[in-house]
């Protein structure tokens, strides 16, 4: 069973490794460098779970921008859209963006 997706429960996976499921020519993992939280604006819904995950791939293996099926041990199967956002000698970045609410909005 997959955890909840909410920037506490990434945070206790800070510095873990996730592995990639899909189909690659070699196995490989992407590692969870950061969790940046983002509160709601004053002109912006109230009751929002924002947050953007950041994890960190090899140098050698650039992944497009897509959604990418991960298992990690603890937090179970997941599939998150990945965005590469950059690349520096340690590999290449990707950010995963999550905007939802927290409970269902009341009418």
């Amino acid at each position: 069973m997959s955890a909840k997706l909410t920037g506490e429960e990434f945070s206790r996976h800070l510095n873990t490794k996730f592995r990639v499921r899909q189909g690659a020519a070699e196995p490989f993992e992407l590692e969870l460098v950061e969790v940046k939280g983002r509160p709601s604006g004053p002109n912006e819904q109230q009751g929002m779970e924002r947050f953007s995950a950041f994890f960190r791939g090899p140098a050698h293996l650039q992944l497009a921008q897509q959604t990418v099926p991960l298992t990690h041990e603890r937090m179970g199967d997941l599939d998150i859209f990945l965005v590469p956002i950059g690349r520096d000698e340690q590999g290449f970045t990707y950010e995963a963006v999550f905007n939802y609410f927290k409970e269902e909005p009341k009418p």
